[in-house]
C-alpha cells in the first residue's frame, strides 16, 4: 500500500517571517522586563546589600525590621527614578521630533535651565528649602523660558532651527546666572550643591505625590502627540495636507516638555543626557515612527537613570556618587560618538 508523502514546503505554505510590528512589540515587552529587573536591583543594592528574600519581605511582608525599613526608603527612591526617567526620556523624544534634530534633549530649548534658575532663586533669595515650596518655582521657570523661546523663535512662524537657537542662547545666559549666584553666596552653594548635580537620594513619598499629577498629565499629552509629530516629520506642507495643526502641535509639544522637565527637575535637580541618549538609541531599532519611539523612551529611560543610580551607589561605597554625575560621565562620550557618526554619515 502506497502512502502519500507529505507535501514539500513551498513559498505559500512556509511560515511567514515575523512582522516588524511583532518584533517591536516583543522588544517593548523585553524592555519592560528589563525595567523590572533594574528596579529590583535599585531596591536591593546600596550601602547595605539586601538579598532577594529581604527585598520580597520588605515589599510584601513589612514587619518593622531594619531590612524592611531600608526597602521602604529605597522604594521611594526607585519610584522617583522611574517617574523622572520616563519624564526626561519622553520629553527628549518629543523635543527631538519637534526640532527635527536627533541630537536634541530637554536642555536644548532651555527648559531645564529655566527650572534650575527658578529653583536656585527660590533657595537663595526666598529661603525655600522644601520641594513643596520650590516645585512651583520650577514650573514657573520652565514655563517662562518655554514661552520666551516660543516668542523668540517666531511664535506662529517658529521653525525648528529658530527654536533651537533661542533655547541655546537662553540656556547659556541662565547657567551663567546660576554660576554667579553660587560664587557670590557661599551658603547658597552649600545648600544647592547636591541639588544642582541631580540626585535621587532625597526622594520621599511626599515628593512622588507632589510631582505625580504633573508627570501624568505631561505623559498623556506627549503620547497623544505621536501622530501629528509623525506628520510634521514629513515637512510642514505634507503635514498640513494630512490635516495636522502645526501651531497646536508645537504649542502642545512645548507644554508637555515643559511640564515633564519642570516636574523632574524640581524633584531631582537637572539630570542631563537621559533625554538625548535613550530616544536616539531607540530610534535605531524602532525607526522614525513616534508611535513606537515614545513608548520605548518612556520604558527605557528609567532603565538608564536607575542603572546609573545603582552604579553611583557601588563605585564609592559606602558613600555614593550622585546620579546626575554618572549620567554626565556616561553621556559625554556617547554624545561625541553620536555627533561623529552623524557627521560621517553626512560626508
Amino acid at each position: 500500500m502506497l502512502v502519500d508523502s507529505p507535501p514539500e514546503p513551498s513559498a505559500e505554505t512556509a511560515p511567514a517571517p515575523p512582522s516588524r510590528r511583532a518584533v517591536r512589540a516583543v522588544g517593548l515587552l523585553v524592555s519592560l522586563l528589563t525595567l523590572v529587573v533594574v528596579a529590583l536591583a535599585s531596591i536591593a543594592i546600596g550601602a547595605k546589600e539586601l538579598s532577594f528574600g529581604q527585598v520580597w519581605h520588605g515589599l510584601f511582608e513589612d514587619t518593622g525590621t531594619y531590612g524592611d525599613a531600608v526597602v521602604g526608603e529605597r522604594i521611594s527612591r526607585t519610584l522617583l527614578g522611574l517617574l523622572a526617567g520616563a519624564a526626561l526620556g519622553l520629553a527628549g523624544a518629543v523635543l527631538q521630533a519637534l526640532t527635527r534634530n536627533p541630537l536634541a534633549d530637554p536642555g536644548l530649548l532651555g527648559i531645564n535651565a529655566g527650572a534650575s534658575a527658578a529653583v536656585v532663586t527660590a533657595i537663595t533669595y526666598f529661603g525655600v528649602t522644601s520641594l513643596s515650596g520650590y516645585v512651583w518655582f520650577a514650573f514657573a521657570g520652565a514655563a517662562a523660558v518655554g514661552a520666551l523661546v516660543w516668542f523668540l523663535g517666531g511664535s506662529r512662524g517658529a521653525t525648528p532651527v529658530r527654536l533651537a537657537l533661542a533655547g541655546t542662547a537662553i540656556s547659556a545666559a541662565l547657567y551663567g546666572y546660576l554660576q554667579a549666584v553660587m560664587i557670590m553666596d557661599g551658603a547658597a552653594l552649600s545648600r544647592m550643591r547636591f541639588w544642582t548635580v541631580g540626585s535621587l537620594a532625597s526622594a520621599t513619598d511626599g515628593t512622588i505625590t507632589q510631582v505625580l499629577p504633573f508627570l501624568a498629565v505631561g505623559t498623556v499629552v506627549a503620547l497623544l502627540l505621536a501622530r501629528p509629530l509623525n506628520a510634521m516629520a514629513m515637512g510642514d506642507d505634507t503635514a498640513r495636507a494630512l490635516g495636522a495643526d502645526l501651531n497646536r502641535t508645537r504649542v502642545l509639544s512645548m507644554a508637555a516638555a515643559t511640564v515633564l522637565c519642570g516636574a523632574a527637575t524640581a524633584a531631582c535637580g537637572p539630570i542631563v543626557f537621559v533625554g538625548l541618549m535613550v530616544p536616539h538609541a531607540v530610534r535605531s531599532f524602532t525607526g522614525p515612527d513616534l508611535r513606537w519611539i515614545l513608548p520605548y523612551a518612556t520604558v527605557l529611560s528609567p532603565v538608564l537613570l536607575l542603572g546609573a543610580d545603582v552604579v553611583g551607589r557601588m563605585v564609592v561605597r559606602p558613600a555614593e556618587l550622585q546620579v546626575g554625575i554618572v549620567t554626565a560621565i556616561l553621556g559625554g562620550p556617547v554624545f561625541i560618538f553620536l555627533v561623529r557618526r552623524r557627521r560621517t554619515a553626512q560626508l
